[in-house]
């Protein structure tokens, strides 16, 4: 059987605890639009080319395998990681780790949400200039 073809990620979705301080990271650090707010315990975010779901979860979090290591945001360009990475400590958000370039020309930088998941702004060649 072949493979199917397939258009890339473009959804992704978070169990959070704070609803409301999450939507707000996401709208007024990361610029992301409220998409549909259906209830206080989810809301769909999207930055007109992907959609970003938060749901509230109570009780434990999910840990162990599986578990997420880190979302991504595709740059432009190389040059505006670095604006993102100026921009999120702007912002009062501390960065994991500065702008780097790796190895396969892609640059990157991250930091955390409010919740504590990663998150990556990343020039990546491939498909940077492909968006």
């Amino acid at each position: 059987m072949d493979r199917p073809p397939h258009l890339g990620l473009r959804h992704v979705a978070l169990n959070v605890r704070d609803v409301a301080r999450m939507m707000r990271f996401y709208v007024e650090v990361m610029g992301f639009d409220v998409e549909w707010a259906p209830d206080p315990d989810n809301v769909y975010l999207t930055s007109g080319r992907d959609n970003l779901a938060l749901h509230r979860v109570t009780g434990p979090a999910p840990a162990g395998p599986g578990a997420l290591d880190h979302l991504g945001v595709i740059a432009a360009t190389p040059a505006l990681v670095d604006a993102w990475a100026a921009f999120v400590e702007s912002q009062g958000v501390a960065l994991d780790a500065r702008p780097r370039t790796h190895r396969d020309g892609a640059r990157s930088c991250y930091f955390a949400d409010p919740e504590g998941n990663r998150v990556q702004v990343i020039y990546h060649p491939p498909i940077s200039g492909a968006i």
